[in-house]
């Protein structure tokens, strides 16, 4: 399952000439784990987002402010993450070769900044989630990460270069669109303004991109703590930005609810923005989509029939559930021996094609 990066042909190779074009740009270097490995890890921080969204939307209706709700949950994650990086000596010379990357070019300045897209995402759901309903914006969230899936492993954005859209991963994210449209069915309403669809959109859009970026500032950090700094302290700046600028207009919260668990937020999110920039390597931008949509199906399944709120589960809950693991499943079959080094700054995003097996 390991492979070291290949910049140039081997002694067999360089002998035959219908070979020796064939290799002379870099592979992608394949990281040690397994994929059933990645996989499941983010399916499990899927289902962590699953958590965090039931939290913070508690707290987001206690104070009846989402803007508020997402600054403080932003705001304790980069909180715990500063504390960390205090304890954490590899975290903090992350930092150090993160801005020496950047220096030297090999990280553009827009890659650090992936935490933009996640304060985007929050207020899209003060935007438009209440116009659209929750269903019709989780669809056009999924839509719009496994398009970004797509394009991003194409242009070989994260950090385990180019992936090619073989026919599994192009069914497995049809199945995953079908899952998830399966399992909010009977939550879509039939008249929706579409322009407000492209909110949410946009913001799924977002998330594929931010978790490629992440992926790379992780791989030149060499620290997913380093990442997830970067991440939080980003969105935490842009949502603080905005909770003043609708506190303005609306005013404060009368008052902060009590209840320690409303404020763990930010502290899973550490643990799911960090583990998703770990294992984007392994399986790359769509494939962590789709786990990530099995995972909070799953997750939310969980939670509704271990704390429910009072909406019953159905069949279609359910069946979407399990469309979507056999979705994850499917795009998880390779057909590809090689991925191609994802390109640098400076690199384009020009990259030769993958061999097929």
């Amino acid at each position: 399952m390991t492979e070291e990066p290949t910049g140039a042909p081997s002694n067999a190779e360089s002998q035959r000439p219908d070979r020796r074009h064939a290799h002379t740009h870099q592979h992608a270097e394949r990281t040690r784990m397994p994929l059933w490995i990645a996989v499941a890890l983010a399916t499990v921080f899927g289902a962590f987002t699953a958590l965090q969204s039931r939290i913070n939307g508690q707290l987001a209706a206690e104070l009846d402010d989402p803007y508020t709700a997402a600054a403080i949950s932003f705001g304790s994650g980069l909180v715990i993450l500063v504390v960390s990086l205090g304890g954490w000596r590899p975290g903090r010379a992350g930092v150090g070769r993160v801005v020496a990357g950047l220096r030297a070019g090999r990280l553009a300045w827009w890659m650090v900044l992936g935490g933009l897209a996640g304060a985007w995402f929050v207020v899209t759901q003060g935007l438009s989630a209440g116009v659209l309903g929750v269903a019709m914006f989780t669809v056009a969230i999924v839509a719009g990460q496994t398009i970004g899936g797509i394009v991003f492993d194409l242009i070989g954005l994260g950090p385990g270069g180019r992936r090619p859209l073989t026919p599994m991963r192009l069914l497995g994210a049809l199945l995953a669109l079908l899952a998830i449209g399966w399992a909010v069915s009977a939550q879509l309403a039939h008249d929706v303004p579409l322009p407000v669809m492209l909110f949410p959109f946009v913001a799924g859009l977002g998330v594929g991109w931010q978790q490629a970026v992440n992926g790379r500032v992780k791989a030149e950090a060499g620290s997913a703590l380093t990442a997830a700094f970067g991440n939080f302290l980003v969105g935490t700046v842009a949502l603080v930005i905005v909770m003043l600028g609708h506190a303005a207009i609306t005013g404060w919260p009368d008052r902060l609810p009590t209840e320690p668990w409303l404020y763990l937020g930010g502290a899973i999110g550490c643990i799911f923005i960090a583990g998703q920039a770990l294992v984007v390597r392994s399986i790359g931008v769509l494939l962590l989509a789709l786990c990530g949509v099995a995972g909070q199906l799953a997750g939310a399944l969980a939670l509704d029939l271990l704390l429910p709120t009072g909406r019953p589960v159905d069949g279609a809950t359910i069946g979407g559930t399990v469309l979507a693991v056999v979705a994850v499943a499917v795009a998880s079959i390779r057909w590809s021996r090689h991925r191609h080094r994802a390109a640098g700054p400076g690199d384009g995003v020009a990259v030769a094609v993958s061999r097929s097996s």
